[in-house]
């Protein structure tokens, strides 16, 4: 089936960078588009398909039309949405998005789970987001902090993050104690000045209004009137997690972010998020937003190296549970006996002499 789409208006930004907007738009949806002249998409394919991109082309035109402008990268975002659910349209993504202030900083939601990670951190007192990298969990979660903070919904600000991951440790880093963790919570702050300006940042850390610090420094606390974030939180332990749960006082909200894939702890150690996700599942004040790769808004390759690093676990999975049914136990390592007269080569060292 063949039809043609009206676009009078915002013809490049449909397109994209390196038309990368029409190539997953007709990826996702299985067609082919051709610019007709009159700035006018001829669109052919499956008929049910068709219809859904003329929908989804029209409401692009209207938007477009009624001064509807879509920045660098947002459609790219949206077009994901909206070619992946057939339940979700572009004009309700857009509408149901629209831009809020946090602080200097004007931000939209751009997926579906981002805006109800947002609705969910309003509307409770401790959520949880869960997904990988590049899909706003930290930017959005720092943001709705700010917001707080600046609309006297709490007094303070504590940020906060495992401080030994992926086997480093801090004691063999140069500096003090501050020197040593810093580098660990530069996201946080790196997040922070792009909300507020850095001379007024500085002086919020400086009279402890807004306190970054590593996870350990908030044994034996009670936060009232905060707004508390642990970030990383796939490398708390069990029991570093049920701490930190538990630090929660009065007009305080929490939000604990992490991505469960990738789990830095020792072998053997439960990590505190998945724990969480089994304990706490179901208590009421506390939601659950899983994202995905169809939520990341980083640079388009990330979203496919995510893809392609789940459907890898994916299949890892599958072959470890297929030998433990099968055999027991998962199979050992295979080492191969090299040949006899295979050549082995020595590398040269020069002389010490």
């Amino acid at each position: 089936m063949k039809s043609s789409v009206q676009i009078s208006r915002g013809i490049e930004s449909l397109f994209g960078t390196r038309d990368e907007n029409i190539r997953l738009f007709e990826s996702e949806l299985g067609l082919k588009t051709r610019l007709m002249d009159g700035d006018s998409l001829e669109i052919e394919g499956d008929e049910p398909q068709v219809r859904r991109a003329e929908q989804i082309l029209e409401d692009y035109a209207n938007l477009v039309k009624e001064g509807h402008v879509f920045n660098n990268g947002d459609l790219n975002s949206y077009m994901r949405v909206v070619t992946s659910d057939p339940n979700v349209t572009l004009r309700r993504l857009v509408e149901s998005g629209k831009s809020r202030a946090f602080g200097k900083k004007v931000l939209a939601p751009k997926t579906v789970n981002q805006r109800r990670y947002v609705d969910a951190i309003e509307g409770n007192d401790l959520t949880f987001g869960i997904g990988p990298a590049g899909t706003g969990k930290t930017y959005l979660a720092v943001a709705m902090a700010v917001s707080a903070y600046l609309n006297k919904r709490v007094s303070r600000i504590v940020l906060t993050r495992p401080a030994v991951e992926a086997g480093e440790h801090l004691g063999f880093l140069p500096g003090t104690l501050q020197e040593k963790v810093d580098p660990y919570l530069r996201p946080l702050y790196d997040a922070l000045f792009d909300m507020i300006d850095a001379d007024k940042v500085e002086k919020l850390l400086e009279k402890n209004v807004i306190e970054v610090a590593p996870l350990a420094f908030m044994r034996g606390r009670t936060l009232n009137d905060c707004f508390i974030i642990l970030d990383e939180a796939q490398n708390t332990s069990v029991e570093q997690m049920k701490m930190v749960l538990t630090r929660q006082g009065f007009n305080s909200k929490m939000v604990i972010t992490g991505d469960d894939t990738q789990i830095d702890l020792p072998a053997g150690k439960k990590s505190g998020i998945l724990n969480a996700m089994e304990v706490l599942r179901g208590v009421e004040g506390i939601a659950f937003v899983h994202f995905d790769e169809r939520d990341v808004v980083r640079h388009p390759l990330v979203q496919r190296i995510v893809k392609a690093y789940d459907r890898y676990n994916e299949m890892i999975g599958a072959g470890r549970q297929l030998a433990l049914k099968l055999g027991g136990e998962a199979p050992p390592e295979t080492y191969v006996e090299p040949t006899v007269d295979a050549a082995v080569e020595i590398p040269e060292f020069p002389s010490l002499a």
